[in-house]
């Protein structure tokens, strides 16, 4: 065998792990390059997970879609969404095929790691304002100090009035922060160990320090900052109990490196998967099966409450689908989920050189080689994993190659190293195929996440060809 044989049959026989940025027509790099510039501007505007899903609905109507309970019966073509709480968004795009023979489901989660408010948050040390906060979400807390934070929520009165909140992300804006100590009186503080570096209790945010005009009052820095928020917003300090405010990285995303060729920016897990998803539904048209994404909430603290998804909420989406198509029978949905295949569209670890240690070479995620496809999540020895079945992931190989959208096998980190899990378990628990499919995201969790623009694109496509 000559050695020109050997390469062609390394060539046939090898894995491609190539850069994928290496031999792209320029048509292609238009394409990746908007794409990401799209992506970017939603990330800006879509922090929360309430955000995301206003967002993600003005896009649907935008392109065609209405709400499922104006529509009476349901035909193949037909466009809709439902909204859950004003948290969770699904959309539906109507098959040719019959509901019970199952549906095509996109599903990613839009709630990122994010610093919450207490209850009572608001008191006065020395002079100092501050919030006392909850961390929601699996974060190193050291990484949330001395950065820039926006304040996004909403408060809610008893008589139902609705006040959103979003401080920070305009120019002209205050922003917040959590400070550290300085290094100089850091001693003890540099014994703890890194994970007790910051303490969850010393997350407290600095949020003013002018007191109130009066020597009549105590607490004149809380008062004055009460006083301000009551005048633009009409609160007082019991409404804080009926709120849900969370504190971001001020941060806006934007183009890394040299090259242009990646995306810094916060909460990309798991909002990169929200909008590659919706941007795939949009471009489905008559498809064979329905086409289904899903966007949901609580993915970071255990799919569990009414927007998780372990509540039947989504069955009851997926029922009033089923009905309004003419499928009835008490075993429909049992049915429809049995014969349905979804992705659990969310991200994977990728290969840091800084901390190469982590990582087993062989079966980690890159930058530049695609979208992930996870075949297994859990801990230790597959610990709370939902694993697809081979024949699932050959079926996507296939429509995978066909749609020319790069892929890589991979899986979270080196064994006994940690691990995590994902919505793909709660799909798997109601009769589903499904594998996770996602993008490689460097220093997830952390306030500033990277990515690179050709996985995400590569994402899209996958996606697209996927629910078609």
């Amino acid at each position: 065998m000559s050695k020109n044989d050997g390469k062609e049959l390394k060539e046939k026989l090898f894995a491609d792990n190539s850069n994928g940025w290496e031999n792209l027509s320029d048509e292609e790099l238009k394409n990746i390059f908007q794409f990401a510039d799209e992506y970017m501007y939603y990330l800006n505007t879509s922090k929360t997970e309430k955000e995301i899903v206003q967002n993600s609905k003005e896009i649907l109507l935008k392109n065609g879609f209405v709400d499922v309970s104006e529509i009476e019966t349901l035909k193949p073509g037909d466009k809709v969404f439902y909204v859950n709480r004003g948290r969770c968004i699904y959309s539906a795009v109507i098959g040719t095929d019959s509901l019970e023979n199952g549906f095509n489901i996109v599903a990613a989660h839009c709630d990122s790691p994010r610093i919450d408010l207490k209850q009572k948050p608001l008191y006065e040390d020395n002079n100092l304002g501050m919030l006392k906060t909850h961390y929601y979400g699996g974060i190193k807390k050291y990484q949330w100090t001395n950065i820039p934070l926006s304040m996004h929520g909403t408060v809610v009165k008893p008589n139902g009035e609705k006040i959103n909140i979003c401080i920070g992300e305009k120019d002209d804006d205050p922003v917040f922060t959590i400070s550290d100590l300085l290094p100089h009186l850091a001693q003890e503080q540099m014994e703890r160990k890194l994970k007790d570096g910051v303490q969850g209790e010393e997350l407290n945010v600095l949020v003013g320090s002018i007191p109130y005009d009066s020597d009549e009052v105590s607490e004149k820095v809380k008062l004055n900052i009460l006083k301000l928020l009551n005048e633009k917003y009409g609160i007082k300090e019991i409404d804080f109990m009926s709120s849900e405010i969370e504190l971001v990285p001020a941060f806006k995303a934007k183009s890394m490196g040299f090259d242009y060729s990646m995306i810094s920016a916060y909460g990309q897990d798991d909002k990169v998967c929200c909008y590659t998803a919706l941007r795939a539904i949009l471009e489905v048209n008559q498809p064979k099966t329905t086409a289904l994404c899903v966007i949901t909430d609580k993915e970071e603290v255990g799919f569990n409450g009414v927007t998780g998804m372990y509540a039947r909420i989504f069955d009851t989406f997926a029922l009033e689908l089923l009905e309004k198509t003419g499928c009835t029978k008490a075993s429909s949905l049992d049915k429809a989920f049995s014969n349905t295949k979804a992705l659990s569209a969310d991200v994977d670890a990728a290969y840091n050189p800084n901390f190469a240690f982590a990582f087993e070479k062989n079966n980690t995620a890159y930058l530049n080689k695609g979208m992930t496809v996870v075949k297994y999540t859990g801990t230790r020895g597959k610990s709370g994993a939902s694993e697809a079945p081979a024949e699932f992931v050959a079926e996507l190989r296939k429509i995978f190659d066909e749609a020319g959208a790069r892929y890589q096998a991979c899986e979270l980190g080196r064994v006994d190293k940690g691990g995590g899990g994902t919505i793909a378990l709660t799909l798997a628990n109601r009769g589903m195929d499904v594998v996770d499919v996602g993008v490689p995201v460097m220093g997830m969790h952390s306030p500033y996440e990277i990515t690179s623009k050709f996985d995400v694109y590569q994402a899209y496509k996958g996606y697209k060809a996927f629910l078609q």
